[in-house]
């Protein structure tokens, strides 16, 4: 399987609400054959966070879901994509501060046929888990061109 150039999704991911919130993809990669990787920065906004400057959990959601879809995406090729997320869990351990910087990572755990497996972090400047965040993602794979088949 051929990793996708998804450079034209760093930034915001194609999404801008990622970008009003604070958040940014910054690299990505492909280890082994299918475990596709993204790394982000988040620096919450005030549309992300409560009258305290605390970020909202959804926003942690919203976020780490990205974070999986974008791993899983880097790591197929062709017109293959992510379809929609079919069951996802979010824990956050810690407040995400209004205006502090934290750092996001997505991986593949698992690459299948119909579905992928994901796990994403965000983790503080001094690498304490602030959230996590697993989930199933429904695949798109286009048939194969009938033509190209060896006869």
């Amino acid at each position: 399987m051929g990793a996708k150039d998804m450079d034209r999704w760093l930034g915001d991911g194609g999404m801008p609400i990622i970008d009003v919130m604070g958040g940014a993809f910054t690299e990505y990669g492909v280890d082994g054959e299918d475990l596709g990787w993204v790394a982000g920065t988040f620096t919450p906004t005030d549309l992300a966070c409560n009258p305290h400057g605390v970020t909202q959990a959804g926003i942690h959601s919203l976020l780490l879901d990205a974070c999986m879809n974008f791993a899983i995406n880097a790591a197929m090729s062709g017109r293959e994509r992510t379809r929609g997320t079919l069951e996802m869990k979010t824990e956050t351990m810690r407040p995400a501060m209004k205006g502090d910087a934290y750092v996001l990572r997505g991986e593949v755990v698992r690459m299948a046929k119909q579905v992928a497996f994901g796990e994403a972090s965000m983790r503080d400047a001094q690498g304490t888990l602030v959230s996590r965040a697993t989930g199933t993602f429904l695949l798109y794979r286009p048939d194969p061109d009938p033509s190209s088949a060896a006869s």
